[in-house]
């Protein structure tokens, strides 16, 4: 089998929708559609708008929002017995995310040991929420990321491995680029992958993932 690592996307991967979304939704006020637009419209980089959102946020809402996202966020189907099958197989399982560490590592509890989960962090020390940023863009990557997946695979990657990368959004786009083989589970990264000429294979559950890679993995 070959020598594989797998750097899997969070929100909206292994979750069925984005959590920051859905906290910004449910308890920030009417500003944070003004500051997601100028994301989408890149007027300001991920880091920055997601930065301001939070500041939105009172730093006492932090159990309130733990256990708003524990009761209401929807785990792929399969992903639990995808986690299996990488220990089974012996494959290394990454988790790169723009979340924050305050509901990821609660969500994936578990499952996936924290030193293998790469995302931002969170200060609650403040009247305000602060995030933090342990994984910026290193001299390769300028589009101030946040948590900047490219450079995290260039950092723990090596020339000898098989990496995979799983994803759906603008954020696994550059990753994918540097992937051996890419699992998209949404239009917008399955149409660049096909525009691009990637490697990748589409799917909807996780269940799909472990059947495709058991095919994958094993080829000479």
């Amino acid at each position: 089998m070959k020598n594989v690592t797998i750097y899997c996307d969070f929100d909206g991967t292994i979750t069925t929708t984005d959590n920051i979304i859905a906290l910004m939704k449910k308890f920030t006020p009417p500003q944070w559609v003004e500051i997601k637009d100028a994301i989408l419209s890149q007027q300001i980089s991920i880091k920055s708008g997601v930065g301001k959102m939070f500041s939105l946020l009172d730093s006492s809402l932090k159990e309130e929002m733990i256990d708003y996202l524990v009761q209401t966020a929807k785990i792929r189907p399969g992903f639990v017995e995808f986690v299996q099958f990488t220990k089974q197989e012996n494959i290394d399982l990454k988790i790169v995310s723009g979340g924050i560490d305050f509901f990821v590592h609660p969500l994936l509890d578990g499952l996936i040991p924290k030193e293998n989960i790469y995302c931002n962090g969170a200060d609650f020390s403040g009247e305000k929420i602060e995030i933090l940023w342990p994984h910026p863009c290193d001299s390769q990557c300028d589009n101030d990321c946040g948590c900047c997946k490219t450079s995290i695979i260039r950092q723990i990657g090596n020339k000898e491995e098989y990496s995979i990368v799983i994803g759906d959004s603008i954020t696994d786009l550059q990753p994918a680029k540097l992937a051996d083989l890419v699992f998209a589970c949404d239009d917008f990264l399955i149409e660049k992958c096909k525009e691009l000429q990637l490697n990748y294979e589409p799917f909807v559950t996780f269940y799909d993932v472990m059947s495709l890679l058991k095919a994958e993995v094993n080829q000479p």
